[in-house]
């Protein structure tokens, strides 16, 4: 780490340092203006699985009382298509920003994205990318001056689950509860509808589950598939998180991944989709519905979403910077 302020010391995260994170995030949701809100069990799902090793991948700087006021952690997905994208994730307590804290961080995480880039794809060009939502207008600079580029835009939307339309019949296809037994199958179909979208990267079975259906959050019963002649050609995913409805004190269904196979895009699949995972997102009591989308998705899924009552709450900017492949 670079040199701190007198009084902070870093050092390497590990799973006890995760209710203090996610009593860090929450202290700065007022100001960044994220829409999440994760309990220390989210972070481990997230932070602490087969896809992270936190004691190398993730830094604490703390105060002289050891309490961490500043966090960093970078993930390397597994899957890579045509280049490796790299995450930097983080985040400094407002009471201790503007001291440093957060370059010293990114500082960090430059050098050991570049070396997990080195380690999993050299063959690859790299890309560190950082999420910047609308509150964070210092970290937009600090990023900028790092020499970040913002390259993509993605709306969080949101609908009241009220006034919802029946579902439309689509000939041929076949509305179905998420089915466990299917699961790689559904695997499979997101990887092969999102390899035309802007840094998707291929899921294998550890990272698919860790990440997506193996969550506390997830819910086969707010899920829906979509089958043409027995097979899987839609999906649409849907979530509850506790830590969001106990900071917000609104259930919503959240639709976490949605996709149709190219063969079968035109039909009408995706409306349908979505709105019956809508209606079974009511009937289980929930208020709101959310997703987030790629404002240039290439589906024209913002649009889509737009037709279906959801409307853009906040939308969070992608700042990227690449690096070559390695010799």
């Amino acid at each position: 780490m670079p040199e701190l302020p007198d009084g902070l010391t870093a050092r390497s995260m590990t799973a006890d340092d995760l209710p203090a994170a996610a009593e860090l995030l929450a202290a700065a949701e007022p100001a960044d203006d994220t829409g999440e809100h994760l309990d220390a069990d989210d972070l481990a799902e997230w932070w602490v699985d087969d896809l992270v090793d936190l004691s190398r991948d993730g830094r604490a700087v703390c105060s002289a009382d050891g309490t961490p006021v500043g966090v960093a952690v970078v993930l390397s997905p597994s899957g890579a298509r045509e280049e490796h994208r790299v995450a930097l994730e983080g985040r400094v307590h407002p009471a201790w920003r503007g001291r440093g804290i957060g370059r010293a961080l990114l500082d960090w995480q430059l050098r050991r994205g570049a070396e997990l880039h080195r380690r999993d794809h050299p063959e690859l060009p790299g890309r560190l990318t950082v999420s910047v939502y609308p509150g964070m207008g210092s970290l937009e600079s600090l990023v900028r001056r790092a020499g970040f580029a913002a390259e993509r835009w993605y709306a969080d939307m949101e609908r009241p689950l009220t006034g919802l339309p029946e579902v439309p019949a689509v000939p041929g296809v076949q509305l179905v509860p998420y089915d466990c037994d299917r699961d790689e199958e559904v695997r499979r179909a997101h990887n092969a509808a999102f390899t035309d979208h802007h840094g998707s990267a291929e899921r294998d079975p550890t990272a698919w589950r860790a990440w997506f259906t193996g969550q506390r959050a997830f819910r086969p019963d707010l899920s829906v598939l979509a089958l043409v002649d027995g097979a899987v050609a839609g999906y649409v995913l849907g979530y509850v998180y506790d830590a969001d409805t106990r900071a917000t004190g609104v259930q919503q269904a959240y639709l976490g991944q949605l996709g149709v196979l190219r063969p079968a895009r035109g039909r009408g699949i995706a409306s349908a989709a979505i709105v019956a995972a809508l209606r079974a997102g009511a009937a289980a009591g929930c208020a709101t519905a959310g997703l987030q989308v790629d404002t240039e998705n290439p589906t024209g899924a913002f649009g889509l979403y737009r037709r279906l009552g959801f409307a853009p709450v906040r939308t969070r900017v992608q700042w990227a910077r690449t690096l070559p492949p390695v010799p």
